[in-house]
């Protein structure tokens, strides 16, 4: 159990560094990703460990809201492209009215 827990952990420090480091949306929706992933490890293994048979379904649940969550993600960041010609999140603070 323990290595599919440092994997999760490693994956969810990594995103949460991408988050904070990266100005570029795409890195962005990428690091959330990674961070969604790592709950996915995590709710399998403890699943599979204690026996039962939800954490697959709950993480398949959770695949699904995150790809409604990248899919808003990369419509904001196509308008945001289409406007500026360029995906740094410091230029969407421009488009507020």
């Amino acid at each position: 159990m323990t290595p599919y827990l440092l994997l999760a952990a490693a994956l969810f420090c990594v995103g949460v560094y991408g988050l904070l480091t990266q100005r570029h949306g795409i890195g962005i929706l990428v690091s959330i990703e990674l961070m969604v992933n790592a709950a996915n490890i995590n709710l399998v293994t403890f699943a599979h460990f204690r026996g039962g048979t939800a954490g697959p379904a709950l993480a398949l649940f959770a695949l699904a809201l995150t790809v409604a969550e990248v899919a808003v993600g990369l419509a904001i960041l196509l308008l945001l492209y289409r406007q500026k010609g360029d995906v740094q999140v410091d230029d969407a603070k421009e488009l507020r009215q």
